[in-house]
């Protein structure tokens, strides 16, 4: 953690040490005032989407980290610790996402009357840089790839112990609930069903990514990603870096990369425009999105379809 980031901290948590006396006592009663609705609190937009999709209109759900927010350096304001004082349900998504909560909110809040569920707990969890080439080295906060909700896969497994953790609080509803899980669940094997049969014949096994953020589609549909910035968005490709995905994207014949919209196209465009420079190819950059709030008229299934569209183009390129 670098001094600003300890300096706001210590502001935060110093304003809280006032307003904690009174959110200890009310809290339990606020979160009972919404219209008989459970009070979920989310991390980030892909946890808060199946929170919504199974909870239905029996939840309340708020996504903590706004929209289209890089998500690893994010750290929680004020008024973010009261919402998860006042939550009857906080999901996270574990695998090293959101170190700020065991290592700040957990022992900075009484959260004995909520349910905190961490959806990646127990399950087959990717090293850091699994699904991409032993040379390309990461600099990321924990020792496993949190990047799970971009694999309809892993995002089926995530959501059931979101159903699970949903009947718990509110058992009342259980029926409701289970009704609920079983469209997404549909939808997420659909899914996951659509990326095994449409490219079980990818003539390619390699992607170029701005973002080195999709190592569970690589694990699970065969192919191996290579990114210019590695798995945080804060990390500075060098020139031999840049240079060296250039000599591999000309040897193996590539002509298409990928870029999430959240994140800047800038070195992306480099690439492309080296690219074309060298071999005379016409070079296409598509969007391979992370998932981090609805964005171009898609909400979260409709960027994990788009996703395989767009890796067919690349994959299945004679």
């Amino acid at each position: 953690m670098n001094s600003r980031q300890a300096i706001f901290l210590l502001a935060v948590f110093g304003a809280l040490a006032v307003a904690l006396v009174s959110l200890y006592v009310l809290g339990g009663q606020q979160s009972q005032m919404q219209d008989g609705k459970v009070s979920v609190v989310a991390t980030f937009y892909p946890l808060a989407y199946m929170a919504q999709e199974i909870g239905g209109d029996h939840v309340l759900v708020r996504s903590l980290i706004p929209y289209n927010t890089e998500v690893h350096s994010w750290q929680p304001s004020v008024s973010d610790m009261i919402a998860l004082t006042n939550a009857e349900l906080i999901v996270l998504n574990g695998a090293g996402l959101e170190p700020w909560f065991n290592e700040k909110v957990l022992p900075s809040l009484n959260l004995s009357r909520t349910v905190v569920l961490d959806t990646t707990e127990g399950l087959e969890l990717l090293a850091l840089g699994e699904g991409e080439p032993e040379a390309y080295e990461h600099d990321h906060g924990g020792e496993y790839d949190p990047h799970t909700w971009i694999s309809p896969y892993m995002a089926g497994k995530q959501a059931e112990r979101i159903y699970s953790a949903l009947v718990e609080v509110d058992p009342s509803h259980s029926e409701y609930y289970k009704a609920r899980w079983d469209t997404l669940k549909a939808k997420l094997d659909s899914l996951d069903a659509r990326y095994q049969q449409e490219l079980a014949n990818k003539s390619r096994s390699e992607i170029i990514v701005s973002h080195g953020a999709y190592g569970y589609l690589c694990s699970r549909y065969g192919f191996e990603q290579r990114s210019v910035i590695g798995l945080t968005a804060d990390k500075q490709p060098s020139v031999q870096e840049l240079r060296a995905l250039v000599d591999f994207m000309v040897e193996h014949n590539i002509s298409v990369l990928y870029v999430d919209p959240a994140y800047s196209p800038s070195y992306i465009n480099t690439l492309k425009g080296e690219l074309e420079s060298q071999t005379g190819m016409a070079v296409k950059i598509l969007k391979l999105y992370l998932a981090l709030g609805p964005v171009d008229g898609k909400d979260y299934l409709d960027q994990l379809a788009s996703n395989l569209e767009n890796l067919e183009s690349g994959l299945l390129a004679g």
